[in-house]
């Protein structure tokens, strides 16, 4: 779900922001979202921190007898 927020920022900053959106085709939103998602990473959903949180607590874990195999299968 997306939210709309307001921020303060340099106006010269602002400027060459505007420039760079508009030069890679993308909106000042989008491109502001897509410049924090580069520096900040892709924020995991609630079934990839759940996988995170079994695999760290050892929860439905099986071993990988043979790499190759198991390669194939995904």
């Amino acid at each position: 779900m997306k939210t709309q927020t307001a921020f303060r920022i340099d106006k010269t900053l602002l400027e060459l922001v505007k420039e760079k959106a508009k030069s890679t085709n993308r909106s000042l939103n989008n491109y502001v979202e897509h410049v924090l998602y580069q520096d900040i990473g892709n924020i995991p959903n609630e079934t990839t921190i759940k996988a995170i949180e079994d695999a760290q607590n050892g929860k439905n874990l099986e071993p990988i007898t043979d790499l190759k195999s198991w390669l194939e299968n995904i």
